[in-house]
């Protein structure tokens, strides 16, 4: 069934961002990945040619284009082999920049989106802490006003973009003992360099090595005042409202992630011999393949759908969370059986299929873990609590 979202436009965009992946991306994939990091230079080269804040309004650097658009990145960037950086891509240009959009002043926007847009500034979200992950209202990073500051403490782990960002949004607790909790969460913009924010060390993951994970600390850290995005305790339902979002592109990126994987394993298997013939062509192995092929493009007729009610502004909470979780197993179970079907190859480093089968286990647990969806969806099904 075509994707009824994309027009010639888009297409032009799209042809434009697969030239610059094969050229700028796909070579050195595997070299940013022993790095454990993308180098600076292409988040410069990406602003270069439009490829960041392509939603923001051109009065702040952008062109004014919608989320569609980075449905067409995230399926480039995980084809051209390096699915870290289309995750760390994801949180500085659909997850981070749109609070600054969502609350910012006019003049917090100028400030900061133009250098976001061109790839001057890489930014990352502090929200996941040693004891709170998914339950962003038990937060214990606290930021105590005093005078024309903030001063912030507190502790974030698991933060992608987190070693090499410039800003970083911080969720922190400006009211501890609001009731309902929720209320007291607020949305603090820290920059680099700021006296207190302290990169305590990248964190060594099995996977999704081109992108920098890192544990985060603030010690007495004061920022100003004026780097309060929207009111105090206005942080958490956009954080709420933006992981619908967030979710959307994570479901996208599994999806294409699991049709990548299928399509080397398909092209192995018909060059690969045993007893004298292609491994396809052992019936168990061809109804492994059509198995997945067929779940695979179910899924993504599904998420494709939830990309047009998103863009037309339908509240997507309870088939986002459905299809993160089932896309994010779905890409795992596909990377089981393409690795099993590569057979001791599968097992090395040195094939694709290695590689993604360690990408694709983040996709269960980031951006709320399979079990979180789950308990969103039977209680708005009515079955657990709220």
């Amino acid at each position: 069934m075509p994707i009824q979202i994309f027009d010639e436009q888009h297409n032009l965009f799209r042809n434009s961002l697969r030239r610059f992946c094969e050229n700028e991306i796909a070579p050195y994939a595997e070299e940013w990945r022993k790095q454990g990091e993308v180098p600076r230079e292409i988040w410069r080269k990406l602003g270069d040619q439009g490829f960041i804040g392509y939603w923001v309004d051109e009065e702040y650097g952008g062109a004014g284009l919608d989320f569609s658009y980075s449905v067409i990145m995230a399926e480039e960037l995980t084809r051209a082999g390096s699915t870290g950086f289309n995750a760390g891509f994801s949180v500085h240009n659909d997850i981070v920049m749109p609070y600054i959009g969502m609350l910012g002043s006019h003049e917090q926007k100028l400030k900061w989106l133009p250098k976001c847009c061109t790839g001057e500034y890489v930014i990352a979200i502090g929200m996941t802490e040693p004891g709170s992950g998914s339950d962003l209202a038990a937060l214990k990073t606290t930021a105590v006003r005093d005078g024309d500051d903030y001063v912030l403490n507190g502790q974030k782990t698991f933060i992608t973009n987190g070693y090499n960002c410039d800003l970083i949004v911080v969720a922190c607790k400006t009211d501890p003992k609001a009731d309902p909790p929720y209320k007291g969460v607020s949305l603090i913009v820290v920059e680099n360099g700021t006296p207190g924010f302290i990169k305590n060390r990248k964190l060594d993951k099995i996977g999704l090595h081109d992108s920098d994970t890192a544990e985060l600390f603030f010690d007495d850290c004061r920022v100003p005042a004026e780097n309060l995005l929207g009111r105090e305790g206005d942080g958490f339902i956009p954080m709420m409202k933006n992981l619908q979002q967030e979710r959307l592109i994570s479901a996208v990126g599994s999806i294409v992630g699991a049709e990548g994987m299928l399509e080397i394993t398909i092209e192995y298997t018909k060059t690969r011999t045993a007893f004298g013939r292609p491994i396809c062509s052992f019936q168990h192995n061809t109804f492994k393949i059509v198995e997945m092929a067929t779940e695979i493009e179910m899924a993504k007729t599904f998420t494709y759908a939830l990309v047009e009610e998103h863009l037309a502004g339908v509240d997507i909470t309870r088939k986002v969370s459905m299809c993160k979780w089932y896309n994010a197993e779905l890409a795992n179970r596909v990377a089981y059986h393409c690795v099993q079907l590569h057979g001791g190859y599968g097992y090395m480093e040195e094939y694709q299929i290695a590689r993604a089968y360690q990408d694709a286990r983040a996709g269960t647990i980031a951006a709320g873990s399979t079990e979180i969806m789950k308990r969103i969806i039977g209680s708005m099904m009515g079955l657990g609590e709220d």
